[in-house]
């Protein structure tokens, strides 16, 4: 069974699944993962790490299954790396990595953490043909699966569901909704030449790009909320300020260049988070 479409072997077959793995968009829900560890009062790593694999397969899953639709359904895209058998080989496998990293969950915390584990999965799978296809859902789909990650991270630790994960993980889910919808924006042209109904699509760039800096500043505005209210850190304001000088600076970019500098000040707001809950410098 052919998996790669750039030649046969092991070698051209382990570079088409390597492909799929795409650190920009990985690493966040990977580092959320830990990040909803961190919240616990202590981190059990054999749990911590069947949570993180859990989450790469997740991820992986959604990539796999966008490429496939992508190409080998729609036929929107112009190239991709692996055969038709090769897609459905490469999810049956992270499946079942999926599958016995849940399992391994439901043994070591018990069903709760399975069950606040799935979603990922269902969203990552998900994504094409079903949730791409709405404004709301395509442009929430990956920050819902981030607090996801934050919150199952916290629960298999905790073994309940904390009030302070649970609004990590909606700023996160709010914040990189906004990010999302710029992202989008890079598409336009396109999206609406195959009349695919994203918020840019739907609404024009200039009225999404606003919604996009609204949807962001509700998120920094909750961490501020939530830190004078004791549920965060005072030192999480630092985030906001980090994230703050970058979006002042994309909100007169073009999507492309926008997009680039909210990721990356996405990571520095994850960090500079991290670090006021692990550290909490101002306590």
């Amino acid at each position: 069974m052919a998996i790669s479409r750039r030649g046969s072997g092991p070698e051209p077959a382990l570079r088409a699944l390597l492909s799929q793995v795409h650190p920009v968009f990985m690493l966040p829900p990977l580092a959320a993962s830990l990040f909803g560890g961190v919240l616990a009062s202590g981190v059990a790593p054999v749990v911590a790490g069947l949570h993180v694999v859990a989450v790469f397969s997740a991820v992986y899953t959604a990539h796999v299954k966008d490429g496939y639709v992508d190409f080998h359904v729609r036929g929107e895209d112009d190239d991709h790396p692996l055969t038709e058998r090769g897609c459905k080989a490469a999810l049956a496998g992270v499946c079942v990595l999926f599958a016995v990293c849940l399992a391994g969950l439901w043994a070591l915390v018990g069903v709760g953490a399975a069950l606040v584990t799935l979603p990922t999965w269902l969203i990552g799978y998900h994504h094409a043909p079903q949730l791409d296809m709405n404004p709301v859902t395509a442009t929430t789909g990956y920050p819902l699966g981030i607090a996801f990650a934050i919150v199952g991270g916290h629960y298999v630790q905790a073994g309940t569901v904390g009030a302070t994960a649970l609004a990590f993980g909606v700023v996160f889910l709010v914040l990189l909704s906004g990010v999302k919808v710029i992202d989008d924006a890079q598409d336009y042209e396109y999206d609406r030449s195959i009349r695919k109904r994203t918020v840019a699509v739907l609404l024009g760039k200039e009225r999404a790009r606003t919604v996009a800096f609204l949807l962001m500043a509700t998120a920094l505005l909750a961490v501020v909320a939530f830190s004078a209210a004791e549920l965060f850190p005072p030192s999480s304001v630092l985030a906001v300020l980090a994230f703050g000088a970058v979006a002042l600076v994309a909100r007169r970019a073009d999507p492309e260049l926008a997009t680039m500098l909210l990721v990356r000040g996405s990571y520095v707001f994850l960090a500079v988070l991290v670090a006021a809950v692990w550290f909490e410098p101002f306590a």
